[in-house]
């Protein structure tokens, strides 16, 4: 089972189909977001950022301590989002 459906089996957003996170920056967490989802205003993503770093978090235990990374793509391929949260 990818990373997308474990996200999706656990009650995230039918639009994810793919997502990855890879070590970034000094360590920090990178996250990368493939959406269906062409919607690439402000509250679609904070919605999409909330509960993918939950899950992150509390399903797949990785720490946010000192921030992350994240990308999302939308269902052309263009770059969406692209957010440096690092603390």
């Amino acid at each position: 089972m990818t990373l997308a459906e474990r996200y999706r089996r656990d009650g995230g957003l039918e639009d994810v189909y793919g997502s990855r996170h890879a070590p970034g920056p000094d360590g920090v967490p990178l996250f990368t977001v493939w959406t269906r989802d062409p919607d690439d205003g402000s509250q679609p993503f904070e919605r999409l950022r909330r509960s993918v770093t939950a899950f992150m978090r509390h399903k797949e235990g990785l720490s946010l301590s000192r921030g992350y990374l994240m990308d999302v793509f939308g269902p052309d391929g263009t770059l969406q989002h692209r957010l440096d949260a690092r603390l």
